[in-house]
C-alpha cells in the first residue's frame, strides 16, 4: 500500500511537543485548531521579540497553536494565447514545521499560528531557532569559533563581548562539546568532529540566543542508532530546562519514542491524534487497533495510516459501515500518495468524537478567551531583524571567508601553485621574443593565451555562491546578517585574494621570461589589466551563478558565454571585416577589452624590420596617425595595430580599463540583485 515517506507524525518535548515524522506527507489544511500545552501553560503572554540580557538568564517556553492552516499555490498552464492560472490548494507537500517556524512562504498561507496566544511577531524566525537537516555549519572553522560567530552576529551590542564569550562557554558545557571545543568541524578534505557532536554543533548555534521556541528538522538524520538516541535525550535535558522543542523525526526507535511527551499524527491534511505520547497505544486500543507484541509503537502508528498493519485490515472487516457509502477495494481503496483514504477518514471521524479533541478544544477555548477579540490584528508579513549594524556584521563575515580560505588548502594552495607552474609553462613556451616577424605572431599568441587564461581561471567562482547557499539562506533568514554585508565579505575574502595574487604572480613570471618590452610602466600596466580582466570574469561568474543550485548548469552557460567572447577578442578573426550587424558583440567580449589594451601597450615603439627607423615609427604622443608604409612589409607595431583597428593613442589602452572596470560593477549589481531577490523561502 504505501511506505512510512507518506507519512507524518508531528511529536514534541516538554511544554510544546510537535514532532513530524516525514515531511512527505504535511498537509496544508486542518479544519480545526491545534494546542500543544505543557507546564508552562498560562505563564504568560510572548515577549521575546527583542532579545534582552534578562532573557537570556531566565529562559521560557512558548506555546504553540495553530488555527485553520490551509496553504495553496499558483499553477500556470497552457500557450501564450490561452494562458492561464489557477489557485490550487496543495494536500501532500507542505511541511508543517516550516509553517509554525515562519519559514514558509507567506504568500499562499492563510490560518493563524500563534505564540503564547498571541499572532508571531514578523521577526519570529528571527528570534526562534531552527535546526536544518542538512548541517549548516563551516567546516574548516571550529566548534568554539562558530559559536562564537553565532553569538556574535545574533546577541545585540547591548551584551559585552565577555558575556558572549561566556555564554558559548555555557552552551558548549551544556552540549557536551568541551572536549572538542577547539577542533575543526570538518569537510570533505578535513577530518572533524563525529556526527553526533557536529549535530550537537548545529544546535548550539541556535541555543545562542536562548530561543523561546527550538525548531529541529529530522535531528537524526545521517546518525547511527545510538548517536541519534544521545542526540534526543540531549533534547529532553533541554526541554526540562525550560525550553520549547518541535522537531520532526523519521521512524524512531523505541527508546526514543519513550522521550515524546507529547504526540500529533496527521494524514491527508486531517490531524488523527493529539495528545500524551505514553495515551497513544491506549487511544488506539480503544478503537480497535491492537499493537502487536514487541512492535515499535511508532511503526505501529505508520502501518495504521498507510493501512498496512493486520489490525487496519481486521478494523476494515468490523468498521465497514463507517466507510461513508464509499466501496473499499484494492482499485479504488487507495487515495493518493498510496494512502488509504478510507482509513484516514475513520481515524479522522473517531478523534473527533474522542475526549482527547474536547480536552484540545477547552484548551483552546482558554486561548482564545485570554486572547481576547481585542488582540486581534491583521495578518503582519514576514521581517527580517537584525542584533547587529551593517560593519559588525561585514567584520565578521569577512573574519569567516578568510579564515575559511587560509585552512582550505584546495582553493587556496591549488590555486597558487596551478599558476606558478602555468606560468612556467607560458614562459618557456613563448621565451625570449624577438624583433623579428616571428615576434609579431609569438608576442600576439601570447598575450592571446595570457588573456584567456585568466578568463576560464575565474571559472571556479562559480562555486562560492552555489557550495555555500544553503548556510546563506539559513542564517540570513535567521537574522545573522545583511545580504549586503554578507555579498562584500564574499568579495574581500574571494574576489580580492582569490583574483588578485594569482594574477600579481602570473604577470612577474610570464612577462620577463616571455621577453616584453622591459620598462616598468608597461610591466604594471600589464599587470593591471591581467587583474581587472580577472576581476570582470569573476564578476561574471558570480552574475550567471548566484542563485542557482547545480555548478554543471552555472560552468556550461559561462563557458558558453567565453567561447562566443573569444570569437571576437580581435585574434581568431579581424574585427574590422565583420559585418555590421555583427560587429557590435565585440563590445560584450572581456577577452577583447584586456587583449587590445594589452597589445597597444606592448607593441608601440617596437620594429621588426632590422633596425628601427625612427622615419616610419610612431611616437607614443602621436595623437594616432598610423605610419606610412614604404617596405610593403609590416615592419613596427604601429602598423600592426593600425591593420587590426586599433587606435595609437594613450587613451586607446586606458578606454579598455574603464571598460573593464565598468562591466565589473554591472556584473557585481547583477550578482547582488540575484542573492537580494533570491527566493529564500521554502
Amino acid at each position: 500500500m504505501g511506505t512510512a515517506q507518506n507519512n507524518s507524525d508531528l511529536k514534541k518535548l516538554h511544554a510544546v511537543e510537535l514532532d513530524l515524522c516525514n515531511k512527505d506527507m504535511m498537509a496544508d489544511t486542518f479544519d480545526h485548531s491545534i494546542i500543544s500545552v505543557g507546564e508552562e501553560e498560562g505563564a504568560g503572554n510572548f515577549q521575546r521579540s527583542i532579545l534582552t540580557r534578562e532573557s537570556l538568564r531566565s529562559p521560557r517556553g512558548s506555546v504553540v497553536s495553530f488555527h485553520n492552516i490551509q496553504y495553496s499555490v499558483k499553477q500556470s498552464s497552457g500557450f501564450l494565447c490561452k494562458w492561464k492560472t489557477v489557485e490550487k490548494k496543495i494536500l501532500h507537500n507542505v511541511y508543517l514545521l516550516d509553517v509554525l517556524a515562519a519559514r514558509k512562504d507567506p504568500a499562499g498561507l492563510s490560518g493563524e499560528v500563534l505564540i503564547d496566544g498571541i499572532p508571531q511577531p514578523p521577526n519570529f524566525k528571527c528570534i526562534s531557532g531552527y535546526v536544518v537537516q542538512d548541517d549548516v555549519v563551516m567546516g574548516t572553522m571550529t566548534v568554539r569559533e562558530n559559536l562564537h560567530f553565532s553569538a556574535a552576529l545574533r546577541l545585540p551590542s547591548s551584551i559585552s563581548v565577555k558575556e558572549k564569550e561566556e555564554r558559548v562557554t555555557q552552551i558548549i558545557s551544556e552540549l557536551g562539546l568541551s572536549k572538542v571545543a577547539d577542533a575543526k568541524v570538518g569537510t570533505e578534505l578535513i577530518r572533524g568532529v563525529s556526527g553526533g557532536e557536529r549535530k550537537r554543533t548545529n544546535i548550539g548555534m541556535e541555543l545562542i540566543t536562548e530561543p523561546p521556541v527550538l525548531f529541529l528538522d529530522e535531528p537524526t538524520t545521517g546518525l547511527d542508532a545510538s548517536t541519534a538516541n544521545a542526540v534526543l535525550i540531549l533534547l529532553k535535558k533541554l526541554s526540562r530546562r525550560g525550553r520549547t522543542i518541535i522537531f520532526s523525526i523519521h521512524q524512531p526507535r523505541y527508546s526514543i519514542f519513550k522521550l515524546f511527551d507529547s504526540l500529533t499524527l496527521l494524514a491527508l491534511g486531517k490531524v488523527l491524534y493529539h495528545g500524551p505520547a505514553k495515551q497513544a497505544l491506549e487511544y488506539f486500543s480503544s478503537i480497535g487497533y491492537e499493537c502487536e507484541p514487541f512492535n515499535n509503537p511508532a511503526d505501529f502508528f505508520l502501518d495504521i495510516i498507510n493501512g498496512d498493519s493486520t489490525a487496519v485490515a481486521a478494523s476494515k472487516e468490523d468498521h465497514e459501515p463507517l466507510d461513508t457509502g464509499k466501496e473499499v477495494s484494492s482499485e479504488n481503496g487507495v487515495a493518493e500518495d498510496n494512502v488509504d483514504s478510507s482509513v484516514v477518514d475513520v481515524l479522522h471521524h473517531k478523534y473527533l468524537n474522542s475526549s482527547l479533541y474536547q480536552s484540545t478544544k477547552e484548551a483552546l477555548g482558554k486561548v482564545e478567551l485570554e486572547r481576547g477579540s481585542s488582540q486581534r490584528v491583521s495578518k503582519q508579513g514576514h521581517k527580517i531583524t537584525y542584533a547587529n549594524g551593517f560593519l559588525t556584521q561585514l567584520y565578521w563575515v569577512s573574519k569567516r571567508s578568510l579564515k575559511n580560505l587560509i585552512r582550505n588548502p584546495q582553493a587556496s594552495v591549488a590555486q597558487i601553485t596551478v599558476t606558478v607552474i602555468l606560468a612556467l609553462v607560458v614562459g618557456a613556451i613563448f621565451f625570449g621574443v624577438k624583433l623579428d616577424r616571428s615576434g609579431i605572431q609569438n608576442r600576439v599568441g601570447s598575450l592571446f593565451f595570457v588573456t584567456t587564461n585568466q578568463c576560464f581561471s575565474s571559472v571556479s567562482a562559480i562555486e562560492l555562491f552555489i557550495r555555500d547557499k544553503k548556510l546563506f539562506v539559513h542564517q540570513y533568514t535567521s537574522g545573522y546578517y545583511r545580504v549586503s554585508a554578507y555579498f562584500l565579505a564574499l568579495m574581500i575574502g574571494d574576489l580580492l585574494p582569490m583574483r588578485t595574487a594569482p594574477a600579481i604572480i602570473f604577470s612577474c613570471i610570464s612577462y620577463w621570461m616571455i621577453g616584453y618590452q622591459a620598462v616598468a610602466g608597461r610591466f604594471f600596466f600589464f599587470m593591471l589589466t591581467l587583474v581587472l580582466v580577472s576581476y570582470t570574469a569573476t564578476a561574471m561568474s558570480l552574475a550567471i551563478s548566484a542563485g542557482m543550485d547545480v555548478v554543471a548548469v552555472a560552468n556550461l552557460l559561462i563557458t558558453v558565454c567565453f567561447v562566443l567572447m573569444l570569437i571576437f577578442s580581435g585574434l581568431l578573426v579581424n574585427l574590422p571585416s565583420v559585418m555590421g550587424w555583427l560587429n557590435w558583440l565585440k563590445y560584450f567580449s572581456i577577452p577583447r577589452y584586456g587583449l587590445t589594451a594589452l597589445q597597444v601597450n606592448e607593441f608601440r615603439d617596437l620594429y621588426f624590420c632590422g633596425e628601427n627607423n625612427p622615419n616610419v615609427t610612431a611616437s607614443v604622443g602621436d595623437a594616432g596617425s598610423c605610419p606610412p608604409d614604404i617596405s610593403g612589409e609590416m615592419c613596427s607595431g604601429e602598423a600592426y595595430l593600425c591593420s587590426q583597428g586599433i587606435a595609437l593613442t594613450n587613451w586607446a589602452m586606458w578606454e579598455n580599463i574603464v571598460a573593464l572596470i565598468c562591466m565589473t560593477v554591472i556584473f557585481l549589481i547583477i550578482a547582488y540583485a540575484k542573492l537580494r531577490f533570491m527566493r529564500k523561502f521554502t
